[in-house]
Formats: structure tokens, sequence, C-alpha cells
């Protein structure tokens, strides 16, 4: 699965994301805010751990920032302070949990492994189309290149995939990806097909997305 981590003290990010790639998540880690959103706004994750105290911009922001996007993508804010203040804060913008330092790295896997659990309706069968394949056991898409997705972009591609040439509504995809959960809206659809259509770009594919949020997105 894969995680954006924000945390802004180096020795603390390199030992959690140390710690993470050991147990075989796939890792990207930014130290300041400003970097946290640009990579949201250009991949899709499984679970975002925020530190709160962030230069640039803090988590808060952050975190506001992507709900107003409607990404759902789970939470986890890291805190140094106690106050309860803090944790109304990040609860009130979205933060599915929250953790205050110092911690226990288990409890911290722990925390990440309750939220990451949610996602796991994909199907386990490998899939091909064209020139890319799709890898169930390690959420790869590969072409000429071979890049890693979270599991709603794996989910989304496989639906794309074995439905190839026919346009599929964005109630549809909602329907079968998210369940129809009241928080998903349209424009969330739209975010993880751009994040698809990147993907593909960069696995050098010649597979294309086309289509809107109003007639359906279709494979070809």
């Amino acid at each position: 699965m894969k995680i954006l981590l924000a945390e802004d003290t180096t020795d603390l990010n390199r030992a959690l994301t140390a710690v993470l790639e050991h147990e075989k998540y796939s890792v990207d880690s930014v130290t300041d805010g400003q970097a946290a959103s640009e990579h949201i706004s250009i991949d899709a994750y499984d679970c975002i751990i925020l530190d709160i105290m962030m230069p640039k911009k803090n988590g808060i922001e952050v975190l506001t920032e992507l709900r107003e996007k409607n990404i759902l993508t789970p939470v986890l804010m890291l805190t140094a302070k106690s106050e309860i203040e803090d944790r109304v804060a990040g609860l009130d913008a979205g933060a599915d949990d929250y953790l205050t330092k110092p911690f226990a790295i288990k409890e911290l896997l722990a925390r990440v492994r309750a939220m990451t659990r949610r996602n796991t309706h994909y199907s386990s069968k490998d899939l091909s189309y064209s020139d890319i394949s799709l890898k169930a056991e390690t959420l790869e898409l590969a072409a000429e290149n071979t890049v890693r997705l979270s599991i709603k972009e794996f989910e989304l591609m496989q639906i794309l995939v074995l439905h190839q040439g026919k346009p599929l509504s964005t109630d549809f995809l909602k329907e079968r990806i998210w369940e129809n959960d009241p928080d998903v809206k349209a424009d969330t659809v739209r975010l993880y097909i751009s994040y698809l259509k990147r993907k593909l770009h960069a696995v050098a594919s010649e597979v294309q997305i086309s289509g809107n949020v109003e007639n359906g997105f279709i494979l070809h």
C-alpha cells in the first residue's frame, strides 16, 4: 500500500520511513506541508500521515485542502502537543485518527493498519489490455515502465479494463469503487481518473482514458 508521510523532523521522518518500508509499504516522504499538498495533487495514497506543525503549511491546512477537494484518503495526524484543542482541530478538519509525540512505533503501525484495512475490495486476478498489465499482488501497472498504484487507483483501473471500450458513468464508478459513500462526489472520481491518466503516461502506455463526469469515462 502507498503512504504519504509528511514530518518535518528529519531523524523521525527517516526512522518512520524505514519502519514503514520494512513493513512493505511504499512510502513518499516530505518535510513540509507545501510538498505534501503537491504530492497529493498528483498522486493517490492509501493512507496519509501528517505532522500538525510543519513549515510552509501546517498539517491542518493540508488536511483541510484535501478534504475540500473530496479526497477521502484516511489521514493520521501527528502532534507534539497534547492539548485537546489540537486533537479537536484535526478531527474537525477531517482527520481519521491522531497520535501525540512521543509515540511507540508499534502503535503507529497499528493505527495505519486499522485505517487501511477497510480498503481491500479489489480482485486478486491479474489483468491485461493492449500494452498494459495489472498485477494484483503488487498493485502495479506495467507497460514499458512500472508504477505502484494505490488500492483505489487499482480498483478503478480494474473496472475500466474489465469494461474496456465502454463508457462507465460516474454513478456506476462511485457505486463500484466507493460503494456509494455519501461523501464521495463527482470530483473524487474525476481526480482519480486524472491520477490514472498520469500513471498511464508514466509507464509509456498507448492506452488512454477519455470522457468526463457528465458522459462517463472509457478506456481505449
